[in-house]
Parts: structure tokens; sequence; C-alpha cells
């Protein structure tokens, strides 16, 4: 009780929170866009609890990671070599995250340019995504992101209480900005693409890292930024253009 009521009157502490919400929460981007596209594929009546129960586990899986940080620091250390590289449990995992991501956005991306009538419309095809299927793919994913989290939250902060009140805001956030950005995405198809595109990218780079080669995530962030500010220009131009013939 005293740590904590020491933690509350430092200056310091309470910007390492707030510096650590926003990580948190630019590092939940991808986790909610995964979320988003996957959720879009369930029915409408379905989605919310999907949501839910998604970011439920991403919650509980950050929460587990920062009461177990002994053994995660140790999940840094090489457990197998192959061709003169260690790779510790934390590249395998990064390694299967990227490759799923990968496989995930690169069928995504074939359905949505080769199924595909006359009219331009996409064509039924194969089962819809179950919810445990979906709520399986997730929880997958959420790990993957939730050490990612927990490690930059960690490298933050010595604080353990700063850790578990910085990801339970994130979350929060997350959660009460998922509806929207699921019900955007789900109306605008240009922007599923944009999105795809992004989840290959993050994709890539969790593989690089993977393998040892670390990618700033400024780098990656500034990418995403300046694309989605182009897309937001061509539907504003689209929407001038459907005015004009509408006007006509």
């Amino acid at each position: 009780m005293a740590d904590l009521t020491a933690l509350a009157t430092d200056p310091a502490a309470w910007a390492a929170l707030l510096t650590l919400v926003v990580m948190e929460v630019v590092l939940g981007i991808d986790n909610l866009i995964f979320i988003s596209i996957l959720t879009n594929k369930l029915p409408e009546s379905m989605r919310a609890r999907a949501r839910a129960v998604g970011l439920s586990g991403a919650l509980l899986m950050r929460i587990a990671l920062l009461f177990t940080l002994s053994h995660l620091a140790g999940m840094k250390d090489p457990v197998i070599w192959l061709f003169n590289h260690g790779f510790s449990w934390r590249d395998i995992i990064l390694l299967g995250g990227g490759l799923f991501l990968v496989y995930k956005a690169t069928s995504e991306i074939n359905h949505s340019t080769e199924h595909k009538g006359e009219d331009g419309d996409k064509k039924p095809h194969g089962k819809s995504l179950g919810f445990a299927a979906a709520i399986a793919q997730i929880l997958m994913l959420d790990l993957v992101f939730s050490i990612d989290s927990i490690l930059t939250a960690v490298g933050m902060t010595d604080h353990l209480p700063i850790m578990i009140i910085a990801v339970l805001v994130a979350v929060f956030l997350m959660f009460v900005a998922s509806g929207p950005i699921s019900a955007f995405i789900n109306r605008h198809p240009s922007i599923v693409m944009l999105a795809l595109g992004f989840l290959l990218m993050i994709g890539m780079v969790l593989i690089a890292e993977g393998f040892g080669f670390h990618i700033e995530k400024g780098y990656i962030y500034a990418a995403m930024a300046f694309a989605g500010f182009i897309e937001a220009l061509q539907m504003f131009a689209r929407g001038r253009t459907k005015k004009t013939a509408d006007r006509h």
C-alpha cells in the first residue's frame, strides 16, 4: 500500500503511466485491425460478442504475462540453434505469429481480388467463419501481440502497478474504439484492402524480428499513417465525384 501511495504522488510515475498507455494503444492498433477484419466475417449478431471475447483474451494474456516477468525475461534466451543463429521462445512465437498473419492477409487479399462476379460483387464461397474459429484465431494473435506489448512495458518502467494500470486503460480504450473501427472497415471495402496490407506488413516485421532483425516501429506506424492519409483523400475524392454525378 505504501508503494502505491508513493507512486500516486510521484510525477515521474504519472509520466511513465501516460507514456505507457499511449504506447500500449499504438501497439494494439494492429491487434484491433485483425480483430475487426475477423469479426466482420461473422453474422452481425455475433460481432460485438466476438470483439468482447477477443479483447478480454488480450487483457487476460497481458496481465498473466505481467505476473510472470521473470519467465518472460528468460524467453529471450536461445533454446535452439539453426545456421549459427540462436532462436529463443520469443523468436519462435514471433515467427509463428508472423507466418500466420502473412497467411491470413494473403488468403484474404486473394479472396477479395479473385472471388468476384461480373458486376464486381464478391461471390459467396465456402463456409462462413464460425464463432469458435474466429475466437481461436484472435486469441492466437493476441498471444503474439501481448508478448510484444509487455516486453515494451517492461522496458519502460520497473513498477508492476503502473504496467497493470496502463494495460487496463489501453485495452478499455481499444474496446471502446473496436465497434466504430469495425463498422467503418465493414462500410468501406477499400479500407479492408488497406488493413490487410497493414497486416501483411506487420506479419513480415514479426518474421524479421523472429530472425533477429530489429525494425523501428516508428517507421512502420509512419508508413501506416501516410497510407491512411492517402486513402482518406481518395475517399473524399470519390465522395465529391458521387455528389457531382447525383446532381447531374
